[in-house]
């Protein structure tokens, strides 16, 4: 990781997210070898803890792959359940997020291979 992440083309993304007087709050940091391009915080209300975080996660990636040049997208989080579960099709209510991300992923892996 240490490598990948001092790449020109690595973009990294940290997000996290936390809960307070039933708002939760998603925050977004992204970066590009070592400067931030873009920090980005979501209020919402009456959604469960998970699907924030996806989003956050999803969000985070949607960014990275519309950067031009970018070649590896690191993903931080301290939401590691979330993370285990982004690709699992059999919960009904992450199945948009899944679907959404994979679309991300294919869109950004299509681009590599292409360059």
């Amino acid at each position: 990781m240490l490598n990948v992440s001092s790449d020109p083309l690595t973009v990294i993304i940290v997000s996290g997210t936390s809960i307070k007087n039933s708002i939760i709050m998603s925050i977004t940091h992204i970066y590009l070898f070592n400067s931030s391009l873009k920090k980005t915080l979501h209020h919402t209300s009456n959604v469960i803890t998970m699907k924030a975080e996806l989003f956050a996660i999803r969000y985070g990636i949607n960014q990275a792959i519309q950067m031009p040049g970018t070649f590896h997208i690191i993903i931080i989080t301290d939401t590691l359940h979330v993370a285990q579960r982004i690709f699992n099709s059999t919960i009904h209510p992450y199945q948009i997020q899944l679907i959404t991300i994979s679309k991300d992923l294919q869109i950004f892996s299509t681009n590599i291979s292409t360059t």
